[in-house]
């Protein structure tokens, strides 16, 4: 475990686990020679990535879309839980820290996206965008990926669902809200502590809690479908605010909620145990034994329908406060934000896209 003060600032992860496809891992051992060094800064590097393709499917029963949309891979939020980390495997890189340092832009990927649309088999249902990275972490801002999509999208009348931690959005806010008067779009905004501090290590570079009811406030006061989506729910250290958080996004203008049980796929619970030890030691045997009850004994369970919520008497007692909050305040279900998809056409020819 990394001492308190050797913790990188900024960043969620305590380490860099070893890429498992890579052939060979290397180990640190302490060769008697002690140094008290201070953390790195680490800084944020980009590269790009040709598009080969746009649109992400998916079969789960556990979502409610077949399609998604991640103009970036990886994710500067840095959120220490984050199930997409074991991705970045994929492309040589480790999931803890390279995840939220080591990003890809996914370069002409609205043109990509645009070819998929035009397919003459193509039949439309609502896109989820962020599905496995956050569309408007910081990278946005200078790449402007996530606006060009939307325009896109709103050209041709294609709906889509929007998840994400960051104010960014507000950026956008005048082009989602011509896109909810033709019901094509809904926002859910992810709210996870009021807690400044909590907030502050397990999602070191998101947007504070104000600043995310701020968000909601402002997106809903145009008539723009909002929702909150409390995920993750972790046993032990933030469950004793899902009251307060449905109440605090209701007040801010949500009509919708969902919760999500923290999941720890792969290398991300070993990641995640190692951030508890550091930053909550008083708490991590606790929240780690309140997980295993949750998931069969194990930190992790993959199966459908039990991967979102887990089992046991303290999942459902969780899904119990949930569903009874929910209904005192009037928060519906996802699946009721209706979004239409009569009025789909394909885009204009590829030389009138940015026109």
């Amino acid at each position: 475990m990394q001492h308190p003060s050797l913790l990188r600032k900024g960043r969620g992860a305590t380490f860099d686990p070893d890429n498992r496809f890579a052939p060979t891992h290397s180990e640190a051992i302490d060769d008697g020679w002690w140094q008290d060094t201070l953390p790195e800064r680490l800084a944020t590097t980009v590269r790009d990535e040709p598009s080969k393709s746009a649109l992400s499917w998916n079969q789960s029963p556990d979502l409610g879309f077949d399609r998604s949309l991640n103009p970036y891979r990886g994710c500067e939020h840095g959120c220490i839980y984050c199930y997409a980390r074991p991705s970045h495997a994929y492309w040589d890189l480790s999931p803890g820290i390279d995840f939220e340092t080591r990003l890809i832009a996914r370069t002409g990927f609205t043109e990509r996206l645009h070819e998929e649309l035009c397919k003459p088999g193509y039949a439309c249902r609502p896109i989820n965008l962020s599905g496995n990275t956050d569309c408007y972490q910081p990278l946005e801002a200078e790449r402007r990926t996530t606006r060009a999509i939307l325009e896109l999208l709103l050209e041709c009348r294609h709906p889509v669902t929007l998840v994400t931690k960051s104010a960014l959005i507000l950026r956008d806010k005048s082009l989602l809200e011509e896109m909810a008067e033709r019901q094509l779009v809904r926002v859910f905004i992810s709210l996870t502590s009021l807690d400044d501090e909590l907030k502050r290590t397990l999602e070191p570079r998101t947007a504070s809690p104000k600043a995310r009811l701020k968000t909601l406030r402002e997106l809903s006061a145009v008539g723009i479908p909002t929702g909150v989506l409390l995920a993750p729910i972790i046993p032990g250290l933030n469950d004793h605010e899902m009251e307060n958080l449905l109440q605090a996004a209701h007040d801010a203008g949500a009509r919708t909620a969902a919760w999500i049980l923290l999941r720890l796929p792969r290398e991300v619970a070993p990641l995640f145990e190692e951030w508890l030890i550091a930053h909550y030691p008083e708490r991590a045997r606790k929240v780690m034994s309140l997980m295993r009850q949750c998931r069969n004994g194990q930190a992790n369970d993959p199966r459908f329908g039990q991967r979102m919520r887990g089992q046991g008497v303290f999942a459902e007692l969780l899904a119990q406060r949930f569903s009874k909050a929910s209904k005192r305040l009037g928060l519906g279900r996802r699946a009721e934000m209706g979004l239409d998809c009569s009025g789909f056409r394909a885009p204009r020819a590829q030389g009138d896209l940015f026109l």
